[in-house]
């Protein structure tokens, strides 16, 4: 097991993201399926938002239905797992329905009304893990981690996160209540995190839960041009026009997994779960996939080890890869953009 703060966690989580319309998506009897296949196996941590899921016709805010569907799930397996959520992007679903609009929401009484709505959706009355999704530039992080310590007392939540904040962010949240874990994209092809935010993260005795820690699937390398093509990830400089530029980082990590015996996910996770046993900072990686098979799989990155030299080639991959790890236009949407 692995600690975020003093949350107990298993050390893979599940990123249920996946498990929505946004890649494709499953059947919600699937995803649950996968989900308890996955929980049998030792994956307890589970990270879903409002935010992500299918929109529902006629409904306004957060989409709310990735919650929904974990629902039923929950209901007969609380106690078996660790349950995180977010609240604070306003759109429909995550990078829709906000264009040209604010898209933050960090006002206090939201963030009261956020874990309401969160916890009659999940059928729950704790969340494990409440995060901040993304920081309101108009409202001070001090007020709004002052109303999420408030649902701690209030007993709605136990732990509270935070999502793509820079260090300064960081520090001063934490000074307002207790922050257990940040959660940012880290992984082989994005390491701007480790410039500032990990290093405060280790420093305050705060967990990290890196989000795409598989590149979206790329540094698997199991995807092609024409998966991605209906999704967002064909229209990002990554996997659109980086994508026969970008193979090298996948050629790499596929050298290194075929001289140890391991797969590509294996050693990326394996990797960054190294890089945070470095840098001293506790770390739950959360991928997510539509088959429970793929998240044992993740799970065999624990047991992974690496030479010096494969290390450094591991390190030198983000040196050659073509294209920032933003999804969006606008540069304040990640950390790295506000540092």
């Amino acid at each position: 097991m692995t600690t975020l703060g003093t949350l107990t966690t298993s050390p893979i989580g599940f990123g249920c993201m996946a498990l929505s319309h946004i890649y494709g998506g499953t059947t919600d009897d699937e995803a649950r399926r996968t989900l308890d296949e996955s929980i049998d196996a030792g994956i307890t941590f589970l990270d879903t938002a409002d935010v992500y899921g299918k929109p529902v016709e006629g409904r306004s805010g957060p989409a709310g239905t990735n919650e929904e569907m974990l629902a039923p799930l929950l209901a007969r397996r609380r106690s078996d797992v660790q349950l995180a959520t977010k609240f604070g992007i306003t759109g429909i679903t995550l990078g829709e329905g906000h264009r040209g609009a604010k898209s933050t929401d960090g006002r206090p009484e939201y963030v009261v009304d956020a874990c309401d709505a969160s916890l009659r959706r999940l059928g729950v009355d704790t969340i494990d893990l409440y995060y901040l999704h993304r920081a309101d530039p108009d409202v001070p992080i001090e007020e709004t981690v002052g109303a999420m310590a408030a649902l701690v007392a209030a007993g709605k939540v136990h732990h509270l996160g935070l999502s793509e904040v820079t260090a300064d962010e960081v520090r001063r949240a934490h000074a307002t209540a207790p922050i257990a874990a940040v959660q940012s994209e880290w992984s082989l092809w994005s390491r701007d995190v480790e410039r500032h935010v990990v290093p405060t993260c280790a420093e305050l005795g705060i967990g990290f839960v890196p989000y795409s820690p598989l590149g979206r699937g790329f540094l698997t390398g199991m995807l092609s041009p024409e998966q991605i093509a209906t999704d967002f990830r064909g229209r990002t400089e990554r996997m659109g026009t980086g994508w026969d530029a970008n193979q090298r980082a996948v050629a790499t990590i596929s050298e290194v997994a075929s001289e140890i015996g391991a797969t590509n996910a294996q050693v990326a996770l394996g990797w960054l779960l190294r890089k945070a046993e470095q840098i001293g900072v506790g770390c739950v990686p959360i991928p997510g996939s539509r088959r429970s098979a793929r998240m044992r799989e993740n799970l065999g990155a624990c047991d992974v080890s690496f030479t010096d030299d494969q290390l450094h080639r591991l390190d030198s991959i983000a040196e050659g890869v073509h294209g920032g790890r933003n999804v969006t236009d606008d540069p304040r949407w990640i950390s790295s953009g506000r540092e």
